[in-house]
């Protein structure tokens, strides 16, 4: 089956609150820019320490890959929530 895309932004992508959720990590990246500590193409995400995206006062960078990899329980929940 292929992934309808349309339908998923109109389902999630497009709410209120996933966009300002979306702002705020658009707006994480652009500070952590202009301290030129990440660059367009450099292979670095921005890292919430707190793990809300809202929340943009402690901010680290990270690789990509350690920063989308997390351990997890047999429920598929994070063991550790603020990662």
């Amino acid at each position: 089956m292929t992934r309808n895309y349309r339908k998923e932004y109109d389902k999630y992508h497009s709410k209120p609150k996933q966009k300002k959720r979306r702002a705020s990590r658009n707006t994480a990246r652009a500070i952590m820019a202009k301290r030129g500590l990440v660059t367009k193409g450099d292979g670095k995400d921005v890292h919430h320490k707190t793990g809300n995206p809202m929340n943009n006062k402690k901010l680290s960078v990270k690789s990509k890959r350690k920063n989308r990899s997390f351990a997890r329980t047999k429920t598929a929940r994070k063991k550790n929530p603020r990662a």
